[in-house]
């Protein structure tokens, strides 16, 4: 039993360097697309040239944003260009619905922000375990010591030393597992709730420059 929860909380710490290290170079890619992402969205005067040059910067949260609210103008205007053909009043080049687009770039921020917190969770999950688990294997393993006092009647430290130090060997285990997972967890959460705030920031920009040359 020993063996098997520090199998168990080894596997938990692999995951956890997996994770953090995935996530570091995932939330740096972004970072650096991003960066291009919002200098051509400024630098272009229109939204056809950006949704153009956003398909080689898919690493960006704002590039997922940016194409559901040009997805969502482009079947707005599309829809009155067919309703243009029978009234010459309607509008061409006009979107019907701000609430509409509204509710599109906000399930894209959910979406965006679920891609980025992938992982964390197991983060916070062996953080919060991880502890226990090597408790478990430690109070386990004092146990069966004990056990093997009891048969062999030695109380010696020669003779319950090497359980013992077994047993503890899952303590450190499960803190060498915990510390690492918390650290990593507060760190990608802080980096998460800054992203959450440019998203929204974005999303704000997005609507006012849809606003001004849609409606």
């Amino acid at each position: 039993m020993e063996k098997l929860v520090l199998g168990l909380l080894v596997a938990l710490s692999l995951g956890t360097w997996s994770i953090m290290l995935g996530k570091y170079k995932q939330l740096r890619t972004a970072r650096a697309q991003t960066q291009e992402f919002i200098d051509i969205f400024h630098g272009s005067s229109r939204f056809s040239e950006v949704n153009e040059a956003a398909d080689r910067l898919a690493a960006s949260p704002l590039v997922g944003i940016f194409k559901s609210g040009y997805i969502e103008i482009d079947s707005q205007i599309k829809a009155l260009r067919a309703r243009s053909q029978e009234d010459e009043k309607a509008p061409a080049y006009r979107m019907r619905s701000m609430e509409g687009l509204g509710r599109s770039l906000r399930r894209a921020v959910s979406a965006e922000l679920q891609v980025l917190r992938r992982g964390t969770g197991f983060l916070a999950s062996t953080a919060s375990a991880s502890p226990f688990i090597g408790l478990f294997g430690t109070v386990w393993g004092i146990m069966v010591a004990f056990q093997d006092i009891g048969v062999t009647g030695s109380t010696s430290l020669v003779a319950v030393a090497p359980g013992i130090a077994g047993a503890l060997v899952n303590t450190a285990a499960g803190l060498a597992a915990a510390i690492p997972a918390l650290l990593g967890y507060n760190y990608f959460t802080g980096q998460i709730r800054e992203w959450r705030a440019e998203l929204d920031d974005f999303v704000l920009e997005f609507l006012n420059l849809a606003e001004r040359n849609f409606t």
